[in-house]
């Protein structure tokens, strides 16, 4: 519950702590007092849009801490630890705004967003006014609102598993059906390509051999008269060589190292020999002309530019190619087995809304008749409430289910029932929100409810109806009333009087009625 509030510098106040208590808290005053002061200080701690003009005049920056105690098991724990938030059950929300408009939130003083602020505190406290009825105008919050009260959570979460399985699946599905009409356009064109390169069966390294090739036939005349150069030197280097190898044989034993390096040096002479007639032959018996060494160089180097590939790429790419041919058959596979999936997800799906839309139905008629009950005392006998569930189009489903929920009211006998905001008045609205809150007090995270002036425009025993409506609530939950109403104040545990005093400074102060009396 909400156990305190701190305001500093917030419009007429300079400095004020609250300190609230359980059950059924009025807060009284005259208009103008500041009470409206207190409930903007609040909205501020709890994520309301910020404005500069809550500043006080001559301040620099107003301040707001909301204290809360909360039991351990609270849902906004949860939320807490995902933002590394501890939580010991005492929880501070702090809102500063400086006077040129800029805005920071804490929670348990650590920086926070204003949007985590504000998730935070939607669970901690509900604001509900005459004419603040949001959740209740709002025909996509009438089905959450109903769930709650069905309390079939664990039926939803499947059904949100349910939804999020078959919507992922056909999303997988959409992605290969447009991959395979691209894949079937493309397929003749690879399949084209991969009879071009099976045909021109590029090998590894083949543009560097043929390179080379090319530029020794384009040398080759060069090369033969070299070649033809170094036989006749070598012809005489071998005559040479025998005439010395011959005298060293003479010498005999004193001459061994001497023709031991000279077998050597034929040895040598004769790898030359070797060598030359190689290089002779390779030129001669060359397997390609100068002519097809072109002819395959362009064949290959037109492949490459095609498949914007280097020319030792080209089988890479072949491989490629065959794989995508190969996966367009197997995707026929894989479609039918996505086909099958979302199916079988979409039944899955439907079968679990259906079973909640049973519960809504059934849950929507007990809804109606307590609420109808809470209606008579508080003037409204006349008007009906009605809950309509009505199943969705398929196109329309969506993750709550197949239904579409509305709250309808008619306030006038023999009249249709229609839309809150048509039909219902101000006061009207508040106080069926008021009859829908007492039905609903044990749903919901809220701990703390704030009505302001949900009395208004009623006197006497409505008034009095309101206010045991209240007091009933109280046994459930935190309850916080601005109220003229003396029939809703007497019926308060907790009395907090808003006063406004000074004549230079006009300040807002809080009194407690028990200090009051006292003076």
């Amino acid at each position: 519950m909400l156990a305190s509030l701190t305001i500093k510098n917030v419009v007429l106040i300079d400095h004020l702590t609250i300190n609230f208590k359980g059950g059924l808290c009025a807060l009284t005053g005259e208009t103008g007092a500041g009470k409206s002061i207190l409930l903007d200080s609040l909205g501020l701690a709890l994520g309301a849009r910020s404005d500069a003009g809550l500043v006080r005049y001559g301040t620099d920056q107003a301040v707001v801490n909301a204290c809360f105690d909360l039991p351990l098991n609270h849902p906004v724990k949860d939320v807490l630890e995902d933002q590394g938030i501890a939580f010991d059950q005492t929880l501070i929300l702090r809102r500063s705004v400086s006077k040129d408009g800029r805005s920071k939130a804490f929670i348990n003083d650590q920086s926070v967003s204003i949007n985590l602020l504000k998730n935070v505190g939607a669970s901690l406290v509900e604001i509900h006014g005459q004419f603040d009825t949001q959740n209740l105008l709002n025909p996509s919050q009438h089905i959450l609102m109903l769930d709650d009260y069905a309390d079939h959570h664990k039926d939803l979460e499947k059904l949100k598993t349910f939804w999020k399985s078959w919507k992922d699946n056909e999303k997988n599905l959409t992605l290969l059906r447009e991959k395979m009409d691209k894949a079937r356009s493309d397929e003749e064109y690879l399949r084209t390509s991969l009879e071009d390169l099976d045909a021109l069966s590029p090998e590894a390294g083949e543009e560097g051999k043929l390179s080379k090739l090319k530029n020794k036939l384009m040398r080759r005349d060069q090369i033969f008269e070299n070649l033809k150069v170094a036989e006749n030197g070598l012809v005489e280097i071998e005559a040479l060589s025998s005439d010395v190898w011959k005298s060293l044989e003479k010498i005999g034993e004193e001459g061994t190292e001497a023709t031991s390096a000279m077998d050597r040096v034929n040895v040598e002479i004769q790898e030359v020999v070797t060598a030359l007639q190689n290089l002779s032959q390779d030129i001669e018996n060359s397997e390609y002309s100068l002519e097809e060494i072109d002819d395959r160089l362009f064949a290959l180097r037109g492949q490459a530019r095609k498949h914007s590939c280097s020319v030792d790429e080209l089988l890479q790419k072949r491989n490629e190619i065959a794989e995508a041919l190969n996966a367009i058959e197997d995707e026929d596979n894989a479609l039918a087995d996505l086909i099958s999936r979302v199916s079988k997800d979409k039944n899955k799906f439907f079968e679990q809304a259906q079973k909640i839309s049973k519960t809504r139905i059934k849950v929507a008629g007990k809804l109606c008749k307590l609420v109808m009950g809470e209606l008579v005392p508080l003037k409204l006998e006349k008007a009906r409430f009605e809950i309509l569930v009505e199943e969705l189009s398929e196109d329309q489903w969506n993750i709550c289910g197949i239904d579409k929920v509305q709250f309808l009211v008619a306030t006038n006998p023999g009249a249709d029932a229609g839309a809150l905001n048509k039909v219902a008045s101000g006061g009207e609205l508040a106080r069926l929100m008021l009859a829908l809150k007492v039905v609903l007090a044990e749903v919901g995270s809220a701990e703390s409810l704030v009505f302001d002036e949900v009395d208004s425009g009623v006197g006497g025993a409505t008034a009095a109806a309101v206010g045991e409506r209240l007091v009933k609530l109280a046994d459930h939950k935190q309850i916080l009333v601005v109220t003229h109403s003396p029939q809703v104040a007497a019926m308060a545990q907790n009395h907090l009087v808003v006063m406004k005093s000074g004549n230079d400074e006009v300040k807002t102060n809080i009194l407690q009625l028990e200090t009051l009396l006292d003076r």
